[in-house]
């Protein structure tokens, strides 16, 4: 998946620019609120996914601009297409000339990875932010993933509501056999796709990292449950201490991700260095988990990345993320002094220099 093109107009405080990126790595440089992260935004936007930003549309639009467009021509699989989506009120997005019913129907045409700020969180945060990024890349690359989940979380909201009234009406036994028996079925299904998916990550992911780290430190991912063979029985055991907590205490919606480096957890001893290399190196062998599925690699995108990174971790982003096209974006010109191959683009009050 190679970028050849991408022209915004009116997208942000992106005015009208156009550029024609490498196929390595493109260098998104310039001071704050410049543009740099709009213009990363733009090329995510062609994913078919929301915002990684958590915006709404109506703030894509540059201030007193009643429409934007933005154009993204890329190469996949050796052919060469066009995409497009106009924003008002609504988005509305074409391919190869063709309006489609909605932009998520942009999803599969072209793909991306994105690192940005807020992925710190996927080493700093809670378990739901860690099962958020595991549902997410599964589902990217095994559909039938997405329904499963949703009958299970689905369920699971139904034993909740019925689990507060079970100890005054034991005749919702019923209802709660029928739930539990749902849960349990794809609670399974979900643990098994999570734990096939880790172990395809670690295919990669303690290489990528020993790169990022200069082979000084060694990362072990793991998955964590609670839930044993039966979670079924499980879920009927649990049932007294549930109705008063009012939640369902077991299945793979309290499940984890713990991350080791040289035996100590990463959250609780890292680093702000090694949580940011962790949580890069997780993108970056989530490409590498694309290009299995797809034959394929994702374009990289990485949204300030360098920061606080030591010489050497910098070094391994900007020279060698190898077969990837990337784009990063940085304030510092002393951040990619060294880079040795690549285009470097220079934004500067929503124009490129």
């Amino acid at each position: 998946m190679i970028v050849l093109n991408l022209e915004c107009k009116n997208f942000r405080n992106l005015e009208n620019i156009k550029i024609s990126p490498c196929e390595k790595m493109n260098v998104i440089w310039g001071e704050n609120a410049q543009g740099k992260t709009n213009l990363i935004e733009a090329i995510w936007l062609f994913t078919g996914a929301k915002s990684f930003r958590n915006s709404k549309e109506n703030v894509f639009l540059k201030f007193g601009a009643e429409k934007a467009v933005c154009s993204l021509d890329f190469k996949s699989e050796g052919i060469e297409n066009n995409a497009k989506i106009e924003i008002t009120d609504k988005k509305t997005a074409y391919f190869n000339d063709n309006k489609l019913k909605s932009s998520s129907n942009l999803v599969g045409k072209f793909n991306a990875v994105i690192f940005s700020p807020l992925d710190l969180n996927l080493i700093s945060g809670g378990p739901s932010e860690r099962r958020k990024f595991l549902d997410l890349s599964i589902g990217q690359i095994y559909p039938v993933f997405i329904n499963v989940l949703k009958s299970y979380l689905r369920a699971v909201t139904q034993r909740n509501k019925i689990i507060k009234d079970y100890r005054y009406d034991s005749t919702l036994s019923v209802m709660l056999d029928v739930f539990e028996e749902e849960i349990a079925t794809n609670g399974r299904k979900i643990i098994e796709f999570r734990k096939r998916y880790i172990d395809i990550l670690n295919e990669y992911l303690p290489n990528i990292y020993k790169g990022i780290s200069a082979g000084k430190e060694i990362l072990e991912t793991s998955y964590i449950t609670k839930s044993k063979d039966n979670l079924l029985e499980e879920l009927k055991l649990a049932r007294k201490e549930d109705m008063y907590s009012g939640v369902t205490s077991t299945g793979p919606h309290r499940d984890d991700i713990e991350f080791k480096i040289n035996g100590l957890s990463v959250r609780n001893f890292g680093s702000q260095g090694q949580k940011r290399s962790v949580a890069l190196a997780l993108k970056l062998a989530e490409a590498e988990v694309i290009k299995k599925k797809t034959g394929e690699f994702p374009v990289i995108l990485l949204d300030d990345v360098m920061s606080e990174l030591d010489k050497t971790r910098q070094n391994f982003i900007l020279n060698h993320i190898e077969g990837m096209q990337s784009f990063l974006t940085c304030c510092d010109k002393s951040n990619f002094e060294n880079l040795s191959g690549g285009k470097v683009f220079n934004i500067r009050n929503g124009g490129v220099e």
